[in-house]
């Protein structure tokens, strides 16, 4: 029914990676957007003020479960990783019946495979469509933008799958909680080090990226985590399963699971949980 104060549709927004719900980094969802023009989708996502909306639609590709467009405040992106599990738990939670174990999204970056089991969601991750290591001058760059002292940067590589993520390796933990947040001249960032053994978790992550002349560090970041995973992984840093912390400076708490499996897909997980549930008119 369309009226004056627009199409009502029905609306989620859902906190994923969070130890509990509101913990995570949010997600406004539109469960119904069949017939919303781009302008609409932007105009929604902007004032959502998220760092993103998804909007989703009926599959328009063999295989697909369902399709979705993701949007930021300023923009589309082709994949996101908090808006793929928010929005896989979205849609599954208004199926007649059991979901999973296997998903496939469509996105604008293509079929996106996910598991779905007892409540968490993985997705796998895309290749890295830039990588290896950064040359001399970002280096100094990032040591400098991160207020590092000399041979606290470990490494620095890129491991971007879309959203252009450079990675910076610390020896600790308490090292990455440290970070000033940087200046708006460097790429999308990810920090990390790696937790003391015994710890429940085995790696610490910080994600900072510029938008409008200034920094914003993302509460939880799938595909960052994505990325990194693929580095640490195969560099041999990290086991092939493992746990992430990211949110905490921020007042977050999240939890990002890693697994690679038998084939050498490496998958990247956690909790989702509904905050809000409703209609909104657009």
């Amino acid at each position: 029914m369309t009226t004056s104060r627009g199409h009502r549709r029905p609306f989620a927004q859902v906190d994923v990676f969070g130890t509990a719900p509101c913990l995570g980094n949010p997600l406004a969802v539109v469960l119904d957007a069949d017939g919303m023009t781009d302008e609409q989708m932007q105009r929604f996502a902007r004032w959502t003020n998220l760092s993103e909306t998804t909007f989703l639609l009926p599959p328009t590709r063999p295989g697909a479960d369902y399709r979705v467009r993701i949007f930021t405040a300023s923009g589309e992106l082709p994949f996101a990783g908090h808006p793929t599990l928010g929005s896989c738990h979205a849609w599954a939670t208004r199926q007649p019946g059991p979901v999973g174990p296997r998903v496939v999204q469509e996105c604008a970056a293509g079929l996106v495979e996910l598991r779905v089991a007892e409540g968490r969601y993985a997705f796998a991750a895309p290749p890295l469509v830039r990588q290896g290591p950064v040359d001399d001058g970002l280096r100094a760059a990032l040591a400098r933008g991160l207020d590092l002292a000399p041979g606290q940067l470990r490494d620095a590589q890129w491991v971007d799958n879309g959203p252009g993520w450079v990675a910076v390796l610390l020896g600790s933990a308490e090292e990455v909680l440290q970070v000033p947040t940087p200046p708006a001249t460097l790429p999308p960032l990810g920090v990390v080090g790696p937790q003391p053994p015994g710890a429940a978790h085995q790696f610490e992550v910080r994600a900072f990226f510029p938008g409008g002349g200034q920094v914003v560090e993302d509460p939880v970041t799938g595909s960052l985590n994505a990325g990194l995973a693929q580095w640490l992984i195969d560099s041999g840093r990290a086991p092939e399963h493992y746990v992430a912390r990211q949110g905490t400076v921020v007042g977050a708490d999240g939890r990002v699971t890693v697994d690679r499996d038998e084939h050498g897909t490496t998958w990247v997980g956690g909790a989702v949980a509904d905050c809000v549930r409703g209609e909104v008119s657009v």
